[in-house]
């Protein structure tokens, strides 16, 4: 560009930038505006328009939005705060007022209507608001109760900034808020307890809770238990009259009997108390006569007394019989007082009588705890003049029902119940374990720690506990485990002659004691090795159990190969259960086998070696190595060999020795041994016995 042209272009440039300048400056204000207010305020909030007045309705300073409604919204908050009406129905969640922007919200413009009225008011339920509209209430208008004149002094503070004749705020449930109190007051505000929403008139209430005292004619005297009905009859409408009675005078509802002969009114002779009782009566001090009347005496009517109102006649008085029957048809003309009333009575009054325990203990029957503590009516069932006082007592049973039901009314207890119990409490005995050792049943190992009741117990639900068993044997209370399996056992006697029950084998120290166990008087008595096997061993529980409480004792296996294995490989199958001709129960080994019974006798030369010498035969047997005994060789040269010497002349040799080791049976010279030597040497020397040399030396 040409430098001119930028000369003359530099001063728009610079207006251009001033203008935004200002631009900028007058869109600040409006910006901050907006981002203050979300809106214009309702018309009911005008007055608060404007930033200053945001603290007005909105709490600073807090994490959620908190409102403070309740501040200008006084009658709202009492409702709230007081539990009654209908915002106090509502669920209050949250921060302070966050529960009322949910119905009224505001910042919508000028004319929004803030009231939610879902419902017509002929709608509304008014029920929420705590008064239930019933009766003639419920077609009343809503504006005939909601007005200024019957919204009381007392919250009219709180309303202050309302209308009163266009809110529904201020109204209390007491009747005379809206309607005229026509008692005036004097019998309270529960207009409830005699009217209701129906009708005015048909008043109806509790003629036993009624408060006619406060009423302009209280009753009193014979008054009170007047019915309601005779004083308020019915009007020409046919409803009870309640309102213009007359009252001031007796001879309004009264009679006069004297029919104006007395000018005077009648509360001059009379009161409500009693017609008969006159000022005469009341003024008349019976207290200077030979017989003051106190007590109960007091209340009784002169001519209950005076018969005919004959007060110069003569009235026996010295006793109580003399004007009162005998109540107690003589049951107490034996007393040493001859039964005078004052002993037990009172003119105060005829009940309660003033016969203590402690009088009690004077009579034949003294009472100790518990009886100190019943009721004289428990056993002088009350019945008039019929109530019996004289009772029988000699045995407990005479009033307590016997709770054994005859279990100990043979001898020697005769239920004589004060043997085992005392009179202080039924349910600690005195029958002691000592006792316990002298009845037919001792206690003795395991049972003494048996509480009573273990065994003492009702043997149903509806019986009462056992206390003489029909036997005693174990059974009448354990469990036979073993099925009946040992019975002839068990009914064994002992010395006593009782059977021994489960003490044929256990003790009632401990059940695992078997001491009385005598396994020799079985089919398989215990002998050599046999005595310290284990019982279980042989006596197997079955289901892999490990106790012998299911186990069938009489199933005990009885031969030796029932529980042993056979290490003959079934050699000797005929003899498979005879294993005692080789062998005993003290040890396996050595054999007792005689084998002079055998073809093959070992007399001689023979009667010494060992077994093993002879029989080395063996065979597998099921996967394992089996000596078998046959056949095992008899023939000499199986053992010796070939080279055997035959004898052909007793004189030619000398007598075989019968083992390694073995002297000479006879007295051989040194000559006669050399001489010899020669000729058995040969032969020897293949023999599993030795050589003669051996047998020299041995000798020698």
């Amino acid at each position: 560009m040409h430098t001119g042209a930028v000369r003359y272009a530099r001063p728009w440039i610079l207006l251009l930038r001033l203008a935004c300048a200002g631009i900028a400056l007058f869109l600040v204000p409006l910006a901050a505006h907006s981002q203050i207010s979300p809106g214009p305020l309702a018309r009911a909030h005008q007055g608060l328009n404007g930033p200053a007045n945001c603290t007005q309705c909105h709490m600073v300073n807090t994490r959620s939005a908190s409102f403070r409604c309740s501040e200008c919204h006084r009658e709202i908050a009492a409702e709230v705060q007081g539990h009654h009406g209908l915002h106090s129905t509502y669920p209050l969640p949250g921060p302070p007022g966050a529960a009322c922007v949910k119905c009224h919200s505001d910042h919508n413009g000028e004319n929004f209507n803030m009231l939610h009225w879902d419902p017509t008011p002929k709608g509304f339920d008014h029920s929420k608001t705590g008064y239930v509209l019933d009766g003639k209430h419920a077609s009343t208008p809503c504006r005939s109760c909601h007005v200024a004149k019957n919204i009381p002094q007392s919250a009219r503070a709180l309303l202050n900034t309302k209308d009163l004749n266009h809110t529904w705020m201020g109204l209390t449930t007491t009747c005379s808020s809206c309607h005229e109190d026509h008692h005036q007051g004097r019998l309270g505000q529960n207009c409830l307890q005699c009217h209701n929403t129906t009708t005015w008139k048909g008043a109806k209430f509790d003629e036993q809770t009624f408060d006619h005292s406060k009423t302009r004619y209280p009753l009193t005297g014979k008054h009170t238990a007047v019915p309601c009905a005779k004083c308020h009859t019915p009007g020409p409408d046919n409803l009870p009259r309640y309102a213009g009675i007359k009252f001031l005078y007796c001879n309004d509802c009264h009679a006069d009997p004297h029919k104006g002969e007395f000018k005077q009114g009648c509360d001059t002779c009379h009161n409500t108390a009693s017609w008969m009782r006159t000022p005469f009566t009341t003024k008349f001090d019976h207290s200077k006569t030979q017989y003051p009347l106190v007590g109960k005496h007091r209340e009784v009517a002169c001519d209950a007394c005076h018969k005919s109102g004959d007060f110069k006649k003569h009235i026996p008085f010295a006793a109580c019989a003399d004007c009162h029957q005998d109540e107690h048809q003589g049951q107490f003309a034996q007393r040493t007082d001859k039964g005078k009333c004052e002993s037990c009575h009172t003119v105060q009054g005829w009940s309660p009588s003033t016969f203590t325990a402690s009088d009690h203990a004077k009579t034949k029957y003294p009472l100790v705890p518990p009886h100190a503590n019943v009721k004289c009516a428990a056993c002088h069932v009350p019945a008039g003049k019929d109530t019996k006082y004289k009772l029988k007592f000699a045995a407990c049973t005479d009033c307590h029902k016997d709770e054994h039901e005859g279990q100990f009314a043979a001898a020697p207890w005769n239920n004589r119940c004060e043997q085992c119990h005392n009179g202080n409490t039924w349910k600690v005995t005195n029958y002691t374990l000592a006792r316990h050792q002298k009845s037919s049943f001792p206690l003795t190992g395991g049972h003494i720690a048996v509480a009573c009741n273990d065994c003492h117990k009702p043997p149903s639900p509806n019986a009462k506990a056992l206390y003489h068993f029909p036997n005693l044997s174990c059974s009448s209370c354990h469990e036979d485990i073993h099925h009946g399996e040992f019975a002839q056992r068990m009914a064994a006697k002992n010395a006593k002659g009782q059977p021994l029950g489960c003490e044929a084998c256990h003790t009632t120290r401990e059940w695992k004691d078997m001491t009385a166990f005598d396994h020799s008087t079985t089919k398989f008595p215990l002998i050599g090795s046999h005595r310290a096997v284990e019982c279980a061993d042989c006596h197997k529980p079955p289901n892999l159990e490990r106790t012998l409480l299911h186990v069938d004792f009489s199933k005990a296996p009885h031969g030796c190969s029932d529980c042993h294995e056979d290490p003959h490989g079934k050699q000797f199958a005929d003899k498979e259960n005879d294993c005692a001709s080789c062998h005993n129960s003290n040890k396996w080994k050595p054999a007792l086998f005689d084998h002079e019974k055998t073809a093959f006798s070992l007399k001689g030369g023979h009667e010494g070696v060992p077994c093993a010498d002879c029989h080395k035969l063996k065979k597998e047997v099921e996967g394992k190595d089996v000596l078998f005994y046959k056949p095992t060789p008899v023939a000499c040269e199986a053992c010796h060999g070939m080279n055997v010497p035959k004898a052909t002349q007793k004189s030619s040799l000398l007598p075989w020795p019968r083992g390694l080791g073995s002297e000479f049976p006879f007295h051989a010279t040194e000559s006669n041994v050399k001489m010899q030597k020669t000729s058995l040497q040969p032969t020897l020397s293949n023999s599993p016995h030795g050589s003669l040399s051996k047998l020299t030396r041995a000798h020698t």
